[in-house]
């Protein structure tokens, strides 16, 4: 078998390929013979040293895989031979609040799935819903529960609700699509005019181009009052502060280039929770995936890279600007 390594801050220098043989499970443990990945922000994080969760030398890289049960150990009796199913990205992460506890990831303190088998502990594994491919199954074990942890793991989205997404990366994609089956009215933002009948499509109600917007914080709130959840995955704080109803919720995923320190009178005066978010639990995957199974909810997919052309996908995934998941499939 064949699967791909990196070293945390080697660049992309440092994701290599080798042989190895198939492991064998042990008792509590399957072997899943992957058959997609897809790729997400952390995985640059983890390429530029940034990442703030630790990671273990030439860890075998990616949290996203999909594929099926191929062998099973002793005392196995949650999933069965033939299962076709997904990693759950923090195999400890049963439910409740995170913790250091239960920080163990995988493609960092544990080896990945950007590999042709793994070996995972049966609570690391959850069947995926029927209509989804295993292309469509391996967006969501960090996008997509990072989305309905932020949407749900609070106060929760009501119907009639607004809620505020920011750009088209994987996490706002899905968000979009989770709010608006729950009943949310949905204001996107973005920076390219070309996404805004895109992410129309996908269930914003508004789309703001903020390209072409001086101050879109306050076209929110003209349109809004204020929403009453934010999903801020860039770390723009001050934005999204001025964007929030009093009492409303942010949260937080996480920041990109560019993010600057917000003044702690601006968190007093919204009036509104601000909430980190870390991925999500065991728990907050089942219901999303009751959430897309009902709805036969697709990921949105940008381009599908062969097994082989991995080091490509993630060059692709950094520079191209895609609109939707970046996969790699076996």
């Amino acid at each position: 078998m064949r699967s791909y390594h990196v070293e945390y801050g080697g660049g992309l220098d440092s994701l290599t390929i080798r042989d190895h043989p198939v492991p064998e499970p042990g008792a509590g443990e399957v072997l899943v013979r992957v058959r997609a990945n897809s790729l997400n922000f952390r995985e640059l994080s983890i390429l530029r040293g940034q990442y703030p969760l630790p990671v273990k030398p030439d860890v075998v890289a990616l949290s996203d895989g999909a594929g099926e049960v191929v062998a099973t150990g002793s005392e196995v009796d949650q999933v069965r031979v033939g299962d076709r199913v997904v990693g759950v990205v923090f195999p400890r992460w049963a439910d409740g609040p995170f913790s250091f506890a239960v920080a163990d990831q995988l493609g960092g303190s544990l080896d990945g799935m950007l590999t042709e088998y793994a070996v995972l502990r049966q609570d690391a594994v959850l069947r995926f819903p029927d209509h989804l491919s295993f292309s469509e199954a391996a967006a969501l074990p960090c996008a997509a529960v990072t989305a309905w942890n932020a949407l749900t793991g609070g106060r929760g989205v009501a119907p009639g609700e607004t809620v505020l997404t920011l750009g088209s990366g994987g996490v706002s994609l899905f968000a979009i699509q989770f709010a608006a089956l729950l009943g949310a009215r949905v204001i996107a933002t973005t920076a390219r005019p070309s996404n805004v009948d895109r992410l129309t499509a996908l269930g914003a109600a508004e789309v703001i181009d903020r390209s072409a917007a001086s101050d879109w914080p306050d076209q929110v709130r003209k349109l809004t009052g204020g929403v009453d959840h934010v999903i801020d995955v860039a770390g723009h704080l001050d934005d999204s502060l001025r964007s929030v109803a009093l009492g409303g919720e942010i949260a937080f995923v996480g920041t990109l280039a560019g993010a600057e320190p917000v003044d702690p009178r601006s968190i007093f005066a919204a009036g509104a929770v601000l909430r980190p978010i870390a991925l999500g639990s065991r728990a907050h995957f089942s219901a999303m995936n009751e959430l897309i199974s009902t709805h036969r909810l697709r990921p949105v997919i940008d381009t599908v890279f062969p097994f082989e052309q991995a080091v490509e996908a993630y060059r692709y995934y950094r520079d191209g600007q895609p609109f939707g998941k970046v996969v790699i499939a076996h």
